[in-house]
């Protein structure tokens, strides 16, 4: 009652709320994000200057799990009460492979993790569940140098790749110029889904970088 009481407040005074307040329930929300970021545009804006392992050159990441967020319709619960204990070296380090550190493993089980209402190794399967059920396009693995292209170009691809999904479940984000992550819109059971209002942004870039695998 008070989550549609304030969403009605919101709606009347001309703004939608954006991330809920830290600390919710654990285990409420209505579906899942999959973010999946393009590893060698996220070094070239941030991880090369923090000495990130992820952009060591013997890695060839390529398409990485940045994370599976629980959603609301309208915003999103994050830093959740859990009784659920926190994963521990092993777990996140076992999520290297496919998120780039065990840092990052460790940063999405407690800001979205504990929101699911899941114990972290059941969270990292689900994880990895969802990361394996999308086919990345192999084609952005083929560039052996830097491209400008249209972010719709990206999209265009996943979506021939993934039949099941749709535009309404699948949007392609920008920052710094660059192309950043495809996200897809998830249902508990891992089924594609609409996206919500805040989630479907696509970006319109139609010069975007993107940087070939290492």
């Amino acid at each position: 009652m008070r989550r549609l009481i304030f969403t009605i407040l919101a709606s009347l005074a001309g703004f939608a709320p954006s991330a809920q307040a830290e600390g919710d329930p654990a285990g409420q929300f209505d579906y899942y994000v999959l973010a999946l970021s393009w590893s060698p545009n996220w070094c070239a804006i941030e991880g090369d200057a923090k000495g990130s392992d992820q952009c060591d050159h013997r890695h060839d990441h390529g398409w990485t799990l940045h994370g599976l967020w629980p959603q609301f319709h309208q915003g999103w619960p994050n830093y959740c009460r859990t009784t659920e204990a926190p994963p521990n070296r092993r777990m996140t380090g076992e999520m290297a492979d496919i998120m780039g550190t065990p840092g990052l493993a460790w940063h999405q089980w407690k800001k979205h993790g504990t929101c699911s209402g899941l114990s972290p190794r059941t969270y990292f399967d689900l994880s990895r569940r969802a990361f394996d059920s999308v086919t990345r396009p192999v084609a952005f693995r083929r560039l052996d140098k830097p491209v400008t292209l249209p972010a719709a170009v990206v999209e265009e691809a996943f979506l021939k790749e993934n039949p099941a999904l749709d535009e309404d479940s699948l949007t392609i984000t920008c920052r710094d110029g660059f192309i950043q992550e495809a996200r897809i819109c998830l249902s508990r059971t891992l089924d594609p889904v609409p996206c919500g209002r805040d989630v479907i942004r696509d970006c319109a870039l139609t010069d975007a970088r993107f940087e070939p695998v290492r």
